[in-house]
């Protein structure tokens, strides 16, 4: 395993060793794998001559409304778990149904909503799409019937609304399955490329991701600068994924099976 673990890192090491390469020692053949002159040329490039820090912006506000929607999607996740209405069950089988539709699909009829109601090209309509997903409504949903239902009816008797429930016991008692999806959410947040694709014509709407695509066109040829923009979009989400993947693990398994 630890080959194996060696073997699959060489790219990413490859790649953040790189972007400290001038654009020439980049090119080397036979190449380097560390860097003869370590230059911070190629990060400076990306933020003072290109618009990453603007990208940089939009992906952090996106990451921002993600965990917005995370609280959403917790508070739905309760209601179907602990609370009784007429159509519980049938609402939540059409929730898990969404979850068979592709995301492609759907991409065009939102797309012509969004423009209706004249978001498209705004920073809104690439956040609020995202805002609700129902394979987290589901986790959620899975986790929360855990709960013990006494427990919650203890403080209705004494006198907690449904908002102090929610936020001072139920989040605390479910502080590993909102780990888990805030994991998710951050990451799918942060590399959204498609859908602000689709919304935005303006650049300055970009996300990292597509300012990475940007990159790699207008750039073709400086594969430094490349290794750089990659590197700086690709280890935020290695260190979180090394730091909390046991807790991606176990937050799945334990939904699974409570």
């Amino acid at each position: 395993m630890i080959v194996g673990g060696i073997v699959v890192s060489i790219p990413f090491i490859w790649m953040i060793t790189s972007a400290f390469k001038p654009e020439s020692e980049a090119l080397r053949i036979p190449p380097t794998l560390l860097p003869e002159h370590p230059t911070l040329e190629n990060f400076r490039h990306l933020f003072t001559e290109l618009n990453f820090l603007v990208y940089l912006r939009n992906t952090l506000i996106i990451v921002f409304f993600s965990f917005i929607g995370l609280l959403f999607n917790g508070m739905a996740g309760y209601g179907f778990a602990k609370f009784e209405f007429n159509g519980r069950e049938k609402i939540f089988y059409l929730v898990l149904a969404t979850m068979m539709i592709p995301g492609q699909v759907t991409m065009i009829p939102v797309y012509l909503l969004l423009n209706g109601i004249g978001l498209t090209n705004t920073l809104p309509g690439i956040i609020l799409p995202g805002l609700v997903a129902a394979f987290s409504i589901f986790l959620f949903r899975q986790f929360m019937t855990t709960i013990p239902t006494d427990l919650i009816e203890a403080a209705r008797l004494d006198g907690a609304g449904e908002f102090y429930i929610f936020f001072r016991l139920i989040i605390p008692i479910a502080k590993p399955i909102f780990a888990v999806q805030g994991i998710l959410a951050f990451i799918g947040a942060w590399n959204s490329f498609l859908w602000p694709l689709i919304v935005a014509n303006d650049e300055s709407l970009y996300t990292l991701s597509v300012g990475l695509s940007l990159l790699q066109g207008q750039y073709g040829n400086n594969f430094a600068l490349q290794m750089a923009g990659a590197a700086f979009m690709v280890v935020p989400i290695i260190i979180i994924f090394s730091f909390f993947q046991k807790y991606i693990v176990e937050g799945f398994t334990m939904s699974g099976i409570k």
